[in-house]
């Protein structure tokens, strides 16, 4: 027989609700005598028990095993979760974070990440992460090739922002700096205020148009620029603070899992790509166990949000930890480091 979706009752809800929360805290299956005294409102335990046994039907929470209490599914979870964010708490929450925390000079951008990665580690107890913008996505004022090596090109681009950043390109193609220093003119000639994305499209289309005396270079910048994207999309950068955190919680994950996961941690290419999949212009993101698809982090939850300039967005960042998070302040944690960081990048003008 098919299940029939129920309705929750605010009876219902308050009763799921206590059972998260104290989950949250304590971590052992809650039973219906505890959550019974902590109703605002009288309620006989046989009635929560009623309750519970409905919440665990349609999937809400699970029974670990016979005569226990019970405990939240990844559904439980969201549901609660999803609550939270009805009532707007993260724009009112006041986390105290010292603005000390997110100064730096104009051209080291790089550590500016790493103290937003461990301030959300520092202040969340887990791990934090921050991922860097990519440099093709990025609005420009003025951008300089310099040839490093044979097969090596270093880009330094500065941003409608006054941010400095960097990245070097193994090119496949011998420059020499005179064609590079040409390419550079012309980018910034034309191009100023656009992105490297613009910049490839439009020299994909329009290179025909330039015949005789800047084709060959234009097909070497236009083919650099290809080998940038492709170098970009393996190497994006991914700064991590706390994994050591993690490791003091073996009681919160499945070990295996652990070891899993921290393995990809050190092999940081595919958990960016994983975590750039959640990039998303919701304030904050909240997603939990099963929800991400990915195995190795089912006995997680990942918190995240984006930091930019103006509209546009730079990269993303959060925590991850287990999911007994106490929600009500890792939420808010992770908004408010977003909106530091976007306020310190923006700042720079």
């Amino acid at each position: 027989m098919a299940k029939v979706n129920y309705i929750l009752r605010d009876k219902d809800i308050q009763v799921l609700n206590l059972i998260v929360e104290s989950y949250l805290k304590v971590g052992k299956p809650i039973s219906s005598g505890y959550i019974a005294q902590k109703a605002q409102v009288y309620v006989s335990p046989a009635t929560v028990r009623n309750i519970m046994v409905r919440l665990e039907e349609q999937g809400y929470l699970l029974q670990p095993y016979t005569s226990a209490g019970r405990i939240p599914t990844d559904k439980g979870l969201r549901f609660y979760v999803n609550k939270l964010f009805q009532e707007a708490f993260p724009t009112r929450a006041h986390v105290d974070i010292p603005t000390d925390d997110f100064r730096h000079d104009k051209g080291n951008f790089h550590s500016l990440l790493v103290q937003a990665s461990r301030t959300l580690s520092q202040y969340s107890d887990n791990l934090g992460f921050v991922i860097s913008p990519r440099i093709s996505r990025i609005q420009f004022k003025y951008l300089r090739l310099i040839k490093i090596s044979e097969e090596k090109v270093m880009i330094i681009l500065v941003t409608t922002f006054n941010l400095v950043l960097t990245e070097v390109v193994d090119t496949g193609t011998y420059f020499t700096q005179h064609e590079l220093d040409s390419a550079s003119r012309f980018i910034n000639d034309k191009f100023r205020g656009k992105n490297l994305l613009f910049v490839h499209e439009y020299l994909t289309k329009e290179v025909p148009s330039y015949r005789m005396k800047f084709e060959d270079l234009l097909h070497k910048l236009t083919a650099l620029i290809k080998t940038y994207f492709h170098q970009e999309e393996e190497d994006h950068e991914i700064f991590l603070e706390g994994t050591s955190k993690l490791l003091e919680k073996p009681e919160l994950f499945d070990m295996e899992r652990l070891h899993s996961l921290f393995k990809n941690f050190e092999e940081k290419t595919r958990l960016t790509k994983l975590l750039s999949e959640f990039i998303s212009l919701d304030r904050v993101k909240v997603l939990i166990g099963s929800e991400m698809n990915y195995p190795e982090i089912e006995d997680c939850s990942l918190i995240l949000s984006h930091y930019g300039y103006d509209e546009q967005v730079l990269g993303s960042l959060g925590i991850i930890g287990p999911k007994r998070l106490p929600y009500k302040r890792i939420i808010p944690l992770v908004d408010c480091v977003a909106k530091k960081l976007s306020r310190t990048i923006s700042a720079h003008k």
